[in-house]
């Protein structure tokens, strides 16, 4: 136990120091480099060059155990030693993704040992890994593992029963006001998921520690619009130097349409912004190449995507961006597909395009340098125990319920991102426990819970600090329908109904969509409509006599209350401009930097480097826009992939175009 202590303290100690500088101050781009037997030296050699004609400067490499370990037991290297030598010769560094054998399964891999002789398999694989390439100066980091995360699925396996069986005996019931109401449901199987993800990771770091603790130690979680109840970034902390992320849209974008892959992206990078915390947050795959017979909604990327998701990572503070994959693999599951260059190992319009937007961060180190995002002073807040709620009632039907299926959660405050973001606006995105809730003074700063269906009791007193102390909380949905356990809060006794003005006197299922008025606002809703029980609110909006909207005064801040899928409701309908009129009224965000009205289809992200701030602009609409900037700063144009025109403050711009402002 001391031992496995020490080790992490070593790790934490050494790669607290380390980390930034082996970022340096200005971001990287790079791209996974597909090593596998049959290749010849010649073509591993040209692909190290490649990216450093292209001006990347970093690439992953995944080291397959099955590609290295021979049947007779012994091990050779020679395939993989090429690969690093190459990397030297052309000052290229490496992630090394650790990838032990996985009975097969050649892209995904496993997720948890399969059994204590499959661990010992693993360890062995770590010992020989890392004692061999930690000695090459072209290694950079390793990464723990491939994309954790199930889906919310538990293994059912032996050795993950003893895991889960020790688990619960170390478990200490937190205290629980029931009220008296039998406890029925207490998600142990999801609670249990978290802490396997967590101690899984650790001990594949601890193992790297027993023979390398100078080097990067990271991870990329995947489908983080469905996996985000698994993930306990915070507790990563303790034993990574860095946080990771995959983001292919074909994959992992399943709610978006095209058109939206750049706002996903910018909430993707958000979310594992918000999880690293002070440690740097990287986009460890990003699609780089064309789907053939992979991804679940297949497709190429453009030269012009390519640019938009480079300058969208960047902006979002990610310290490098990582492409998958630089060349395809020839065999197995996606071969031929996802690669940057053709199948004569030529450069692709993809390739150009990450090229550009390299030779232009070079051009510019005084002003990409410590890049910081300029978020708002706007949080949308989610919680573990709401996604797994939804998971637990999920029923077929045969009516217009969107709102209650997988991803209603995230499809409802994705809306809410989506609209700001159309107003030169980007808000923050937190986990609860992510959010710091230590201040003393919240004034000028608002949440938005869209319908977070569980309001924990152990997130109570922290929401009613924060209104309290002068923050602005804006509620939609079913926001708080359970606690933790499932209890309904509101057939009991609300427990913030003196926060909130009042409680749910009922909801109402209406499939499809309505239309609901709030402070003269017509807003689209969808499927629950709900109806308050009001006592202290100022009514915002009601029907029939029924109250359907308050705002209440508690201590210094406020609470903007509509029991209804207004988020869902926009983004079914089409009508974001109603919603977005009604938000920017209510939240009045404070930014020095956004669109002087909202404009569809348009996305900014304003950042902040050394020398100077800059904002990047991409037209996803369909239509050339003239944008109207509302902003105190002189403008210059950093850099266009089209034919921009920037007249002070009045942008014109193409669709698919995107380009970068600096505020001086």
């Amino acid at each position: 136990m001391f031992r496995k202590f020490f080790i992490s303290f070593i790790t934490i100690v050494l790669f607290g120091f380390s980390a930034e500088n082996l970022y340096g101050n200005v971001p990287m781009i790079g791209a996974q480099v597909i090593i596998e037997p049959g290749q010849t030296d010649a073509q591993i050699d040209s692909w190290f060059k490649l990216l450093n004609e292209n001006g990347m400067k970093l690439c992953r490499i995944r080291m397959f155990e099955v590609y290295m370990h021979r049947a007779d037991g012994t091990w050779d290297f020679s395939l993989f030693d090429k690969a690093f030598r190459a990397a030297e010769k052309y000052n290229i560094k490496v992630f090394a993704g650790l990838f032990p054998a996985s009975n097969g399964n050649s892209i995904g891999g496993f997720k948890f040992p399969l059994s204590k002789e499959h661990e010992i398999k693993i360890q062995d694989y770590i010992l020989q890994i890392v004692n061999h390439y930690r000695k090459f100066n072209s290694l950079y980091g390793w990464v723990l593992m491939n994309e954790p995360g199930t889906g919310g699925y538990v293994p059912e396996t032996e050795y993950t029963k003893e895991k889960f069986d020790d688990w619960k005996k170390k478990q200490i019931e937190p205290p629980y006001k029931s009220l008296g109401y039998t406890l029925l449901k207490t998600f142990d199987k999801q609670k249990f998921l978290v802490y396997y993800n967590t101690w899984y990771l650790n001990w594949v770091a601890n193992e790297i520690a027993k023979y390398d603790i100078g080097h990067e130690i990271h991870v990329n979680n995947h489908q983080i619009f469905d996996n985000l109840a698994e993930y306990d970034f915070p507790s990563w902390r303790k034993f990574l130097t860095s946080l990771g992320a995959s983001a292919h849209p074909s994959w992992h974008f399943g709610y978006f349409d095209r058109s939206e892959y750049t706002v996903a992206l910018s909430a993707n990078c958000n979310i594992i912004r918000s999880g690293a915390g002070n440690l740097p947050f990287l986009i460890t795959e990003l699609q780089g190449g064309n789907n053939t017979y992979s991804g679940e909604k297949p497709f190429c990327p453009t030269g012009n995507e390519i640019t938009q998701w480079l300058w969208t990572s960047l902006s979002s503070g990610a310290k490098a961006v990582i492409f998958w994959s630089l060349n395809s693999r020839s065999i197995g599951e996606e071969a031929g597909e996802w690669a940057m260059i053709d199948f004569n190992h030529k450069s692709t319009e993809r390739l150009n395009s990450a090229m550009q937007v390299a030779k232009c961060i070079d051009k510019h180190q005084d002003i990409f340098s410590n890049i910081q995002p300029l978020n708002s002073n706007i949080h949308i807040l989610y919680n573990r125990p709401s996604f797994w709620m939804e998971r637990e009632v999920q029923y077929k039907s045969n009516i217009d319920d969107e709102g209650r299926q997988p991803g209603g959660i995230i499809k409802s405050a994705m809306t809410y991102y989506k609209i700001l973001c159309e107003n030169g606006i980007v808000p923050n995105i937190n986990e609860f426990a992510e959010f710091d809730w230590t201040k003393s003074d919240y004034s000028g700063t608002s949440i938005i819970l869209a319908n977070m269906v569980s309001l924990p009791s152990y997130e109570w007193e922290d929401i009613r600090n924060f209104v309290k102390l002068g923050g602005r909380l804006f509620v939609e949905g079913i926001t708080g329908f359970y606690d933790e356990n499932m209890l309904s809060l509101f057939s009991t006794e609300f427990p913030l109904k003196d926060v909130f003005g009042g409680s749910l006197s009922s909801v109402n299922c209406i499939p499809g969509n309505f239309k609901i008025n709030v402070s003269g606002n017509n807003l689209p809703g969808h499927l629950w409509k709900g109806y308050i029980q009001n006592e202290s609110g100022n009514v915002i909006g009601s029907e029939n006599g029924y109250i359907t909207g308050v705002r209440n005064k508690f201590g210094k801040g406020d609470v903007i209350w509509i029991p209804s899928l207004l988020g869902m409701g926009a983004r079914r309908t089409g009508d974001l401009q109603s919603l977005s009129n009604f938000l920017m009224k209510e939240l009045q965000p404070s930014v020095s930097v956004c669109f002087e009205k909202r404009e569809n289809g348009i996305f900014m992200q304003t950042a902040k480097g050394s020398k100077s701030n800059f904002s990047v602009v991409i037209n996803k609409s369909k239509v050339k826009k003239t944008i109207k900037i509302r902003s105190p700063y002189n403008s210059n144009i950093l850099f266009s992939d089209g034919k921009v025109k920037l007249n002070g403050n009045e942008l014109t711009i193409d669709p698919e175009e995107t380009v970068l402002i600096e505020w001086k």
